[in-house]
C-alpha cells in the first residue's frame, strides 16, 4: 500500500518511523531489532535511508549527532526487502542523486519493484563530497526534482533506455523533503517552497518535513505552502531531544533551531533532559494532532524505546 492510501484510509492518528541501515562491517541485526520493537504499534509505513555521498549522520550513545565518512552506505535495499516482506511493513525507500547514473537509478528502482516496495522518497543527498565519474553518454540526475521526474516517467513506462517498447510501467508513489525552516542553501523560505512546488508538479504526491522543535514554524510553513497551491499531504517530522550534546550537534548537522523555552529548560535541568524532550515531543504531537496532520513521522537513527515511550501516549 502507498503512502497516500494509507493516509486516505486511516481512521486515527498515523505514526511512521525513519531508520538508518547499519555501518559498513556491521550486521542487519540492530535494524530488525528496531522493526521488531516498532512492530507492536502497527507502523503504516517505514523510511529507510540511504548515503550515497560520503556523509551520513549517526547517534552516538550519549545522544551526539556525528557525521561519520564513509564513500557509500549500502543496505537500503535489502532492509527494504526484507521490512516489506518478513515483516509485511509498507516500506518507504530513500533514492538520492549524488553518487549515481540515471542508469544506475533506474536499475534500484526496478530492483525495489521487485521486491514489492510502493513508495519512494526523492532526495538529492548530502552535499557533493562523493564524485562519481560518468562516462560519456551517461546521465546523472543534480537535484531532486530532476529525480522526482524520472520516476513519473517509470512509472509511465518511459525508461533510460529509448530503445525499449511497451515496457511495463512502475507504480511508485512519491514523496519528496519540506524544510519548515527552509533549506540551508535557499536565499529564503518563499524561493524554497517555490522550488517545492516545482517538485510536486512535477509527480511528488506527499512531503515530509525536517525535523523541527517549534510546531508555529511547520503550521506557518503548511500554511505558505496552500497559498502557492501545494495541496498534498505535508506530514511533520520530529526527533525526541535526549541530551544537552544535542542542543549543539543538531543545528550544526541539520540546520534547525531550538525555541527559546526548551533551550531554558534542558540548561536548566541537565540531568532531566530526556524527560524534558519527552514532553516536549508530546506537547510538540499533540498541537500537529489538533492541526489535523496526515502523520506524524519520527526519526529514530539508534534510538527507538525513546520513540515507543512517546508513542505509547497516544495508543
Amino acid at each position: 500500500m502507498t503512502v497516500i492510501e494509507h493516509i486516505e484510509k486511516s481512521k486515527s492518528p498515523l505514526f511512521s518511523y525513519e531508520i538508518v541501515p547499519p555501518p559498513r562491517g556491521r550486521s542487519v541485526k540492530d535494524v530488525v531489532d528496531i522493526v521488531k520493537e516498532l512492530v507492536p504499534f502497527k507502523p503504516p509505513w517505514i523510511d529507510v535511508t540511504s548515503h550515497s555521498s560520503s556523509a551520513f549522520y549517526n547517534e552516538k550513545p550519549d545522544g551526539t549527532i556525528e557525521r561519520r565518512i564513509y564513500k557509500k552506505r549500502p543496505g537500503t535495499l535489502g532492509i527494504c526487502g526484507i521490512i516489506q516482506n518478513r515483516f509485511k511493513i509498507d516500506t518507504v525507500a530513500h533514492i538520492l542523486c549524488n553518487g549515481f547514473t540515471k542508469e544506475e537509478t533506474e536499475d534500484a528502482l526496478i530492483e525495489l519493484n521487485y521486491l514489492g516496495v510502493e513508495n519512494i522518497l526523492a532526495l538529492r543527498g548530502d552535499g557533493v563530497n562523493y564524485n562519481k565519474k560518468v562516462s560519456s553518454g551517461r546521465r546523472v540526475n543534480s537535484y531532486a526534482s530532476d529525480l522526482v521526474s524520472q520516476i513519473d516517467q517509470l512509472n509511465k513506462g518511459d525508461y533510460v533506455n529509448e530503445d525499449i517498447s511497451g515496457a511495463d510501467p512502475l507504480k511508485f508513489c512519491i514523496g519528496v523533503a519540506g524544510y519548515p525552516e527552509k533549506h540551508f542553501e535557499s536565499p529564503n523560505l518563499k524561493q524554497d517552497i517555490n522550488y517545492l512546488k516545482n517538485k510536486i508538479d512535477l509527480g511528488a504526491q506527499y512531503i515530509t518535513t525536517q525535523m523541527f522543535y517549534d510546531t508555529t514554524n511547520y503550521i506557518n510553513f503548511v500554511k505558505h505552502c496552500r497559498s502557492i497551491g501545494i495541496e498534498c499531504p505535508i506530514i511533520p517530522g520530529l526527533k525526541i531531544l535526549k541530551s544537552v550534546k544535542q542542543l549543539k550537534s543538531l543545528p550544526k548537522n541539520f540546520y534547525i533551531h531550538f525555541p527559546d523555552q526548551l533551550v531554558e529548560e534542558v540548561l536548566a535541568n541537565p540531568e532531566h533532559v530526556k524527560e524534558i524532550g519527552v514532553n516536549w515531543a508530546c506537547k510538540q504531537i499533540e498541537e500537529l494532532l489538533n492541526f489535523d496532520v496526515p502523520a506524524v513521522h519520527f526519526y529514530i537513527m539508534n534510538d527507538v524505546n525513546t520513540v515507543t515511550n512517546v508513542v505509547k501516549r497516544f495508543y
